[in-house]
């Protein structure tokens, strides 16, 4: 490859994008994996390093005074960010860089790399589907489901800024339909 290629997911809370992108990993272990950093609490199952970097808010304030994030944001009063460092360096090592990051958090690194990124809105056929995924989860309060729910409208409003939407409601298709569109894009930079 010419240059490196960040694959931008996004999508609502329980629209799939983590386990597109987990599929995605598995596949293709050649591509890296930004683990954004977060103040929020652990979830049962998850692991420091691995599903996200858990630092204090001292940490993170202190990290945005450095200047170590690509991107960060505030949502449901805890802090989520993108560090830098692994991002410059896929770009300087022309490799394959996945981000599951929310839109604000997206449409901030497509504009700081707009010749590296790929990026992708990941849908959902009905609203109904996805409020049951994410009851199904079980790891989240009634209150935080509801915050999650409430997000939905302004997100889906920024759906047409990426590259492509892909509706997830059959989970290996969608895997299979972005598989196809980035393999394309890798041809088409080399």
């Amino acid at each position: 490859m010419k240059r490196g290629l960040l694959l931008i997911f996004v999508s609502f809370s329980g629209g799939g994008k983590s386990t597109i992108v987990r599929l995605l990993r598995e596949k293709h272990p050649d591509w890296d994996f930004s683990v954004s950093c977060t103040t929020r609490p652990r979830r049962e199952g998850e692991t420091d390093g691995v599903h996200y970097h858990y630092i204090t808010r001292e940490d993170f304030e202190r990290m945005i005074v450095e200047d170590a994030f690509a991107e960060y944001e505030e949502v449901h009063g805890d802090l989520y960010g993108t560090p830098k460092a692994p991002l410059e360096k896929a770009v300087a090592e022309n490799t394959v860089f996945l981000l599951d990051i929310d839109v604000k958090g997206a449409l901030r690194i497509i504009q700081k790399y707009p010749e590296h990124c790929l990026s992708f809105f990941i849908d959902v056929a009905d609203l109904k589907t996805l409020e049951e995924r994410l009851r199904k989860r079980g790891t989240e309060t009634e209150e935080r489901i509801q915050k999650r729910l409430s997000r939905i409208p302004a997100e889906r409003r920024e759906k047409e800024k990426f590259d492509y939407v892909i509706i997830n409601d059959k989970l290996d298709p969608a895997v299979n339909e972005i598989e196809a569109i980035v393999m394309k894009k890798m041809e088409e930079i080399r």
